[in-house]
């Protein structure tokens, strides 16, 4: 549904996992941040909770157990605000008895335990079965969230029998992909992606369905990496297209937001240039001093382009905090 907000509350982490997909800006750093939205007051997290129209929120990191009291801050904050239904899980490495019990006095719905490769054949014989026992007696959802490792696929059959065994709810199994921080890694363990338009790893498929075909009591779903991004990250963001579209902006399919943007520097002269010359409605335009550009309807901007001294471009981007341009098209202009 795209319905619930990522908080990052650290990118701290004391597991070196080769594959970890965290951006350089994150990783290692104790950042937080809610969607794209770097979190510098606790209201900015309800803000974009808002701004998506959250019924829930994935925590994660990092380790969120790393800065455990900011983590359970950040889930009563949510539940206080929103409500007991406002669903929340979160996704840890660690397997401290005493921060397992902190987060759920806080409120905490889910827990998604990621065991480190080296484990994968043994869970018996860690401090993991002893951490499922606790999540179990508390009451909150359990489940194990990992990458397909389509290398390491007799130590993960292994793993999702030991689950299994030991009461886990639920699996998830994730599609493995490049990214800018892990390619490199992937690639000295052999690693290819599986065709030219994807990042996804090669093999993943193939194992995901064998290991999907277990005969075990506990729920196994498989993430590929097209659904996130053509599911749940296109839901996301045209959640918010809704909320912050302006009358000058179209909303697409993707839920991407397509304007016309006039590059100036006397942006405030120019708008009231255009409402004069052109009868543009001021509804349909919007200075943005941040990027230094007037924005105006496409439809409009189509019909003008022509008289205009300026650049004019058609603009796509996502209405996320970060404004991620995804396509400019420029329009023929007078030349000055």
């Amino acid at each position: 549904m795209g319905a619930k907000l990522v908080l990052l509350v650290t990118g701290k982490c004391r597991r070196k996992c080769f594959y970890c997909p965290l951006s350089g800006s994150k990783r290692g750093r104790d950042v937080v941040y809610a969607d794209e939205l770097r979190v510098k007051e606790d209201e900015d997290i309800l803000y974009e909770a808002r701004m998506i129209d959250a019924l829930g929120a994935g925590i994660t990191g990092g380790d969120p157990l790393e800065v455990a009291e900011r983590t359970c801050d950040h889930i009563g904050l949510l539940k206080n605000t929103f409500g007991e239904r406002f669903h929340i899980h979160l996704y840890t490495s660690c397997t401290d008895t005493s921060k397992l019990k902190d987060v759920e006095d806080s409120g905490l719905d889910e827990i998604r335990f990621h065991p480190p490769l080296r484990v994968w054949n043994r869970m018996e014989r860690t401090d993991f079965a002893e951490a499922f026992k606790q999540v179990t007696k508390g009451g909150m959802d359990l489940g194990v969230e990992i990458p397909v490792l389509p290398d390491r696929q007799r130590a993960t059959a292994t793993l999702v029998r030991d689950l299994d065994e030991l009461g886990v709810q639920f699996l998830n199994l994730d599609e493995l992909e490049f990214s800018e921080t892990n390619w490199m890694r992937l690639r000295k363990k052999g690693y290819d992606t599986k065709n030219d338009i994807s990042s996804a790893v090669s093999g993943c498929d193939e194992l995901a369905k064998k290991l999907l075909s277990t005969d075990v009591d506990m729920s196994l779903h498989y993430c590929t990496s097209s659904f996130k991004d053509a599911v749940q990250l296109k839901n996301r963001i045209m959640r918010r297209a809704k909320n912050i579209a302006g009358d000058w902006e179209i909303i697409t399919p993707e839920g991407t937001l397509f304007k016309g943007v006039i590059e100036s520097l006397g942006l405030v002269k120019l708008k009231n240039d255009l409402m004069e010359r052109f009868e543009v409605p001021d509804e349909l335009m919007n200075i943005d001093y941040e990027k230094s550009r007037l924005e105006i309807a496409p439809w409009v901007l189509k019909e003008i382009a022509g008289d205009i001294e300026f650049p004019c471009f058609l603009v796509e981007e996502y209405p996320t905090t970060d404004r991620l341009e995804v396509e400019r098209e420029p329009l023929k202009s007078k030349k000055k």
